[in-house]
């Protein structure tokens, strides 16, 4: 199913927050410890992740369910973003959240 300019761009949007997600968690926040490895922040980084690449994944195949799982990702990664921002040192993954979260609005409604 070929995709619109704005379900495009909201793919695009998932797979970068998924990326960010995934590759802060894994690097920046297992290597800083501390606060960056508190259970709660770190299964929410990946918690985000997969609920970003799950959104990107419906989106593709073309389901209209896609607007369900894209409603639950913006809330994951409201949820992210606050958590990243009370952590710190981590605005790549603040922003990415917050874009992806926006655009996962949109396309839901």
């Amino acid at each position: 199913m070929p995709t619109n300019p704005d379900m495009q761009a909201c793919i695009d949007v998932c797979l970068r927050c998924y990326q960010t997600c995934l590759s802060m968690a894994s690097t920046h926040c297992l290597e800083t410890g501390g606060k960056h490895v508190e259970p709660e922040h770190f299964r929410l980084m990946m918690a985000c992740a997969e609920s970003c690449r799950s959104s990107a994944h419906l989106m593709l195949i073309g389901t209209a369910l896609h607007k369900h799982q894209c409603s639950a990702c913006a809330e994951v990664c409201a949820a992210c973003a606050a958590s990243c921002e009370e952590v710190g040192d981590m605005d790549a993954c603040v922003q990415a959240c917050r874009a992806c979260e926006a655009s996962c609005r949109k396309m839901a409604a």
